[in-house]
């Protein structure tokens, strides 16, 4: 399993190790003991998935605020999708900064991002499959997202008229928002 830092702070790309032969290939999706030992201490209570039809289909930005603040692990399991993360922690480094990678099925790269964290994707073919690992569990009322194409974030998607959800539609900006994630340096 390969750890590869991003230009935000605290946010990895995972590259597990893939064994492949005529029958198919095999790979540990996630390893506690090989994470903690690249300093990463998570632990994961609550596993998710979303399908997505349609290439285009844009769900984001996305977190939880306060206690319930989510850790996510972040995988394609078919398909190929732009991913997204997007420091909202007050007083880091790379406060408002984003990182977007391209997760597939093909590639199997997952993205590891901390608590303080807006997270949503882009699907870039039809028929998307896409799994979450979540150190917290659901909860609804701290439940919250930003707009996708807020403009103090300017994330590059790509695109400009995306198939989102009503509740994304009818998102905050950052600047009204109830955001409320501190950076705690380590």
């Amino acid at each position: 399993m390969k750890v590869i830092k991003t230009e935000v702070l605290d946010v990895y790309i995972i590259e597990p190790q893939v064994f492949g032969d005529h029958r198919g290939w095999f790979m540990e999706s996630w390893s506690q003991e090989k994470m903690e030992k690249e300093g990463l201490f998570y632990n994961f209570v609550q596993d998710n998935q979303s399908y997505s039809a349609h290439k285009g289909t844009l769900r984001g930005l996305h977190f939880q605020k306060g206690e319930d603040s989510q850790a996510k692990l972040v995988r394609c399991t078919k398909g190929a999708v732009l991913d997204v993360a997007v420091d909202l922690r007050e007083g880091s480094p790379t406060y408002k900064k984003w990182v977007a990678v391209e997760l597939s099925g093909e590639n199997k790269r997952q993205l590891l991002i901390p608590r303080g964290f807006a997270h949503g994707f882009l699907t870039l073919t039809d028929d998307v499959e896409f799994l979450y690992k979540a150190d917290n569990y659901y909860a609804p009322n701290s439940d919250r997202n930003i707009k996708w194409n807020d403009p103090e974030i300017n994330v590059e998607w790509g695109i400009e008229n995306p198939i989102i959800s009503d509740k994304d539609s009818k998102a905050p900006e950052l600047k009204d928002s109830d955001v409320d994630f501190k950076y705690k340096e380590n």
